[in-house]
């Protein structure tokens, strides 16, 4: 390889890590400008501005699945993240998974990434032995694709399977509505422990 050929395929590589990036701080923003200023305008926290608060004060936050449900579902706009961020920081020095509807996507609306998300979060957790914290603010399913979010062994209702296994390995899990928390969103706060 001529020195060229390798400073080419440096300059690409850095294009595309700084197309990943732009990417990647598009999807952190959820529903953008707007959205985070509708929920200011309700008086509650975007929900990263929630996990600054929520997380020990310099912890790192390791998010899991800020890719899901990319360029899918595109009829019904954008769903960046999913709807949901999930990932693993500390609360009072404690490492704990996190799962936070972003409410200003489609009103934290469930799709059936979003469902598997959160599933394959509770599954880490599960396996981890870590304490959960959901910072609910969802509107429940998106009716317009409830066929899809129930018809699976990893449905829906597999949340709230697994938030009962989840408490029965006597693993903390602890809810706080943020928000809306209506219809199948309200009943993952009510199997909760606190």
């Amino acid at each position: 390889m001529t020195h060229s050929s390798a400073s080419g395929t440096t300059e690409i590589l850095r294009a595309h890590c700084a197309a990943i990036a732009k990417e990647e701080a598009a999807l952190r923003e959820g529903g953008g400008r707007a959205g985070h200023e509708r929920q200011r305008k309700m008086g509650r926290l975007p929900v990263r501005e929630r996990l600054s608060h929520l997380l020990d004060k310099d912890a790192q936050f390791f998010e899991i699945g800020l890719w899901a449900a990319y360029k899918m579902y595109e009829q019904w706009g954008k769903i960046p993240a999913a709807g949901v961020v999930t990932g693993i920081g500390n609360v009072a020095g404690v490492p704990c998974m996190i799962v936070a509807n972003d409410g200003t996507v489609k009103a934290g609306a469930f799709f059936p990434q979003t469902t598997k998300k959160v599933i394959r979060a509770q599954r880490i957790a599960f396996e981890c032995a870590l304490p959960i914290i959901y910072l609910v603010d969802s509107a429940g399913v998106f009716l317009p694709m409830q066929d899809e979010i129930f018809p699976d062994e990893d449905d829906f209702g597999r949340i709230f399977r697994n938030n009962s296994v989840i408490s029965a390995a006597g693993i903390p899990q602890f809810a706080a509505i943020m928000g809306n928390c209506v219809a199948g969103g309200a009943y993952l706060p009510v199997l909760c422990d606190k």
